[in-house]
């Protein structure tokens, strides 16, 4: 069966810093494939070239079979099947939750306003916040403004949902519900890369977990593997890290990596 997604041979530089170094990545329908890695291994990067925020330098990136990388691509209905969520909720302030969900299928993708609504409030239920659609967003907390991030994330119906460290700016008593909301989607099939710090949570979620360092993925596998029997030094040295510097987690074993590392 074909990878849902495949990324093959991805180089990206930003002047003369090489941030993905030939990097390849398979992504299965229904799978979720968490990226974990320090500052600077590629992760955050790797993830807007996917959803083509950024352009590659070389290689290919293949949705469905189709090289969607390819200069010609349609970027627009290629964003509507791979939605992404940031670390930052990157919500308008002046618009209600409800118009910063629509806002993107009604001014890019023209679906009609009422059923851009209608999509959005499917959403807004799904992420437990159906009360808040006339609200705007400095009236929510953290957790709930990501939550709306990742509803109007949804809206289109994506193949795959990319998640960028989207719990590392919210307070640790909000984390948990965001999390909680991503094992939800998981436990649904939704098909997610997840780059997190939270390494208990890549423990429960993943089917694989890449290990990213100077813009490859080091070492791959099942998270019984990658956790408990590393192969690579490097891997070995971070999880070290990782586990020394960890609080308990009151969702599953110490693991979580201090935000912003």
């Amino acid at each position: 069966m074909t990878p849902l997604l495949q990324a093959q041979g991805l180089r990206k530089s930003f002047g003369t810093q090489v941030v993905l170094d030939g990097l390849d990545l398979e992504v299965d329908a229904g799978g979720c494939v968490v990226l974990i890695g320090g500052s600077g291994s590629g992760k955050s990067t790797l993830l807007r070239c996917l959803n083509l925020l950024e352009t590659v330098d070389d290689g290919q990136i293949l949705l469905e079979g189709v090289d969607v990388s390819d200069p010609r691509a349609d970027v627009d209905a290629v964003r509507s099947r791979i939605g992404i969520v940031f670390q930052a909720f990157n919500l308008f302030p002046h618009l209600t939750v409800l118009d910063n969900i629509t806002l993107a299928p009604v001014r890019v993708h023209r679906v009609p306003r009422a059923e851009a609504e209608a999509r959005a409030r499917e959403m807004l239920d799904r992420v437990g916040l159906a009360d808040k659609a006339g609200t705007h967003p400095d009236q929510l907390s953290g957790g709930q403004q990501q939550r709306v991030a990742i509803a109007r994330a949804l809206v289109n119906r994506p193949a795959l949902l990319l998640l960028d460290e989207v719990t590392s700016a919210l307070d640790p008593e909000l984390v948990g519900e965001v999390l909680a909301l991503l094992r939800e989607l998981r436990s649904d099939g939704m098909t997610m890369v997840i780059a997190t710090h939270e390494m208990s949570f890549a423990r429960q979620v993943a089917d694989t977990v890449c290990f990213l360092s100077d813009g490859r993925v080091l070492e791959s596998g099942p998270p019984e593997q990658v956790f408990d029997a590393p192969r690579a030094p490097r891997l070995r040295s971070f999880l070290a890290a990782v586990t020394a510097h960890a609080p308990l987690d009151p969702e599953g074993p110490p693991g979580q990596e201090p935000a912003g590392a």
